[in-house]
């Protein structure tokens, strides 16, 4: 998908889904922002979630000065939470720039199976949570964002360039 100049995309989904393999095959890295990676400026270790705090206000300055830009902007994190959602389609609004959802679903079991081959092992209760909390195309849109793509990961073929589901 060909996204307007200046579009917030967000990526959704847990831990091991193929959030993070997929932007980075798909975008430069200057568009994407990646909590992990302020957590391990900020503590020398994308694990230490005390930092998230501080790795969050990075991310959004980050965030508005790209968007204030038009510049097209990938968050790369799960973002399973409305409230954390709402926040970035509120800067986004704030910005006038469309915002887009990639929804990435995976079978827990192939995301059990990428984490424990991390260095950076997430917790099996947190990965259970994460799939109870991943929403559906339909609340994506509901919820604000003017476009979803679902990206199925976990297929006989693999991960897809392609959507497996447009909904806008």
């Amino acid at each position: 998908m060909n996204y307007e100049p200046g579009t917030l995309i967000v990526l959704i989904g847990g831990s091991g889904a193929g959030k993070t393999t997929y932007a980075t095959k798909h975008w430069p890295g200057s568009w994407r922002l990646n909590l992990d990676s302020y957590r391990a400026m900020a503590t020398d270790t994308e694990a230490d979630q005390s930092a998230t705090p501080v790795a969050d206000q990075v991310q959004t300055l980050l965030l508005d000065a790209r968007l204030s830009r038009n510049l097209t902007t990938v968050v790369d994190n799960t973002d399973l939470m409305p409230h954390v959602r709402a926040g970035l389609l509120a800067r986004a609004r704030y910005w006038q720039r469309p915002a887009a959802a990639l929804l990435f679903t995976a079978p827990l079991q192939l995301c059990r199976e990428r984490n424990a081959a991390r260095d950076r092992v997430v917790p099996d209760h947190v990965l259970v949570e994460q799939h109870r909390l991943l929403p559906t195309a339909e609340q994506l849109l509901g919820e604000g964002f003017a476009h979803v793509e679902e990206i199925r990961v976990g297929d006989d073929t693999g991960m897809s360039d392609d959507p497996t589901g447009v909904w806008t």
